[in-house]
């Protein structure tokens, strides 16, 4: 794998999200830093998700998913509206970031940046298993970095 690698402006690996960037706030995600993405890569996915509310919603809850990401891209800016890239449908119903909404205790929250040795070309109706099962076989780099966020 490569020195690919992930990290924000707004909070550092393991500390708390700005506010803002929660569901119940201006739900716009926080600003993301992508380096060392491997020359074999064709694309970036990248995944948002909040492993802490598989007890109070049964289930690994999904707040980003986004695909086939131009692997020249240096940054995520703030409220991102991808161009060229695909967004899936997220946990809340909706296509886009649906930021952290925590409804029983502070939650940890997965970015996970992955780059890819072609693109995935997948409609935007698929869901986080679909997205996983595409990227199989097909990683060459990845990079993560988690952000805590208050009930």
């Amino acid at each position: 794998m490569s020195d690919l690698s992930l990290s924000s402006p707004a909070f550092g690996d393991g500390e708390r999200i700005p506010a803002e960037h929660g569901y119940a706030e201006r739900n716009v995600n926080p600003p993301l830093r992508i380096d060392g993405v491997p020359d074999e890569a064709a694309a970036l996915v990248l995944i948002v998700d909040d492993p802490d509310a598989e007890e109070p919603a049964g289930t690994v809850w999904d707040h980003w998913l986004v695909w086939d990401i131009d692997p020249g891209r240096e940054a995520i800016p703030e409220n991102w509206s991808p161009t060229g890239a695909t967004e899936g449908q997220n946990d809340f119903g909706e296509h886009g970031y649906g930021g952290p909404n925590p409804p029983d205790r502070e939650h940890t929250y997965r970015f996970r940046l992955y780059a890819v040795d072609e693109p995935l070309d997948l409609p935007p109706s698929t869901d986080k298993e679909g997205l996983i099962d595409a990227m199989t076989g097909r990683t060459v780099g990845k990079a993560r970095i988690d952000g805590t966020y208050p009930a």
